[in-house]
């Protein structure tokens, strides 16, 4: 069975693939999938702000930061190195 996790449920070196979205306005999930954070690609979240907004992740070769409630709307399934 997969199960799909937020990035709340991430800690620092972990990795994830991008399996989908939550419910969310069609104009922002095209801003997202335009930052490359499309179905398939594999992130690593690096770490957060030290009150934890934003969070930093790696994907398709480059840093992004998201704030928290944004990338919420991510659904993810863990993967091992």
């Amino acid at each position: 069975m997969k199960t799909e996790e937020t990035i709340s449920n991430l800690q620092p070196g972990d990795r994830a693939e991008v399996t989908g979205f939550t419910d969310t306005d069609r104009k922002y999930r095209r801003k997202l999938l335009s930052m490359g954070l499309t179905r398939g690609v594999i992130i690593e979240y690096v770490k957060s702000a030290p009150m934890g907004d934003p969070v930093e992740i790696k994907l398709r070769g480059y840093s992004l930061s998201l704030r928290k409630e944004e990338a919420k709307v991510l659904l993810l399934r863990k993967v091992q190195e």
